[in-house]
């Protein structure tokens, strides 16, 4: 999952990249609100996490923009304002979720699993192809052969790749999404994390595999492809 996360408090912003990066999110970090719209408007997220108190453009506003090219896409707001009127005005530009600040990090990354959730029409957090399954509570891969527990990488390209199954997603869209747009990973690093997943894969099951659509990307078939 690849998140925009605009906050002008900079100790705060990098804690939370820390953070979200631990989770197994991608992160883009933006300080101001005219950066995070230009980010929301070309930018390949799933969602993003705006703080309402930014130069240039205030959350609110960046909010209103964005929604007004009808962009669905979830948007979780951070605030000092936790007065009723203020959550009333961010729910009403569009929010599908708001947390006053200071917060619970805890609370904040439920918020953000269920927000995400709601997104993909999701009733829980287990992704099936076949017999292979994906926990995206606790990052585990497995089969009635066993199970692995993911590192960040491995875990967000597999997860891409169930959530699209038998579906060919482009070598430069899997860069964008896992690595960001400032990464300076080469796309050879691609095939080094598919290598990885399908030596799990061997030892979990013979059902699904990953394939390479040379000059293009690669695509995960379950039995029914397979």
């Amino acid at each position: 999952m690849k998140l925009l996360l605009a906050e002008d408090e900079k100790a705060l912003s990098k804690a939370l990249v820390a953070i979200l990066k631990h989770e197994n999110y991608t992160v883009d970090a933006v300080f101001n609100g005219e950066d995070a719209l230009d980010d929301l408007l070309s930018g390949d997220y799933d969602g993003a996490i705006l703080d309402i108190m930014m130069p240039k453009k205030d959350g609110i506003t960046v909010l209103k923009e964005f929604r007004a090219k009808n962009k669905t896409m979830p948007v979780l707001l951070l605030t000092a304002k936790t007065e009723v009127d203020d959550k009333v005005i961010g729910l009403d530009s569009g929010a599908d979720d708001y947390l006053g600040k200071p917060f619970d990090v805890k609370e904040l990354l439920a918020r953000l699993r269920a927000m995400l959730r709601r997104k993909q029409g999701e009733a829980d957090n287990l992704l099936i192809v076949s017999d292979l399954s994906l926990n995206r509570s606790t990052f585990e891969l497995r089969s009635s052969k066993g199970d692995y527990r993911l590192g960040n990488k491995e875990f967000q390209l597999i997860e891409l790749l169930m959530l699209n199954e038998g579906k060919v997603i482009p070598t430069e869209t899997i860069m964008s999404k896992i690595w960001g747009y400032d990464s300076d990973a080469e796309t050879n690093v691609v095939w080094t994390y598919i290598s990885y997943l399908r030596k799990k894969l061997a030892a979990l099951t013979n059902q699904v595999e990953i394939e390479a659509v040379r000059g293009v990307g690669y695509v995960l078939l379950g039995k029914k492809y397979v």
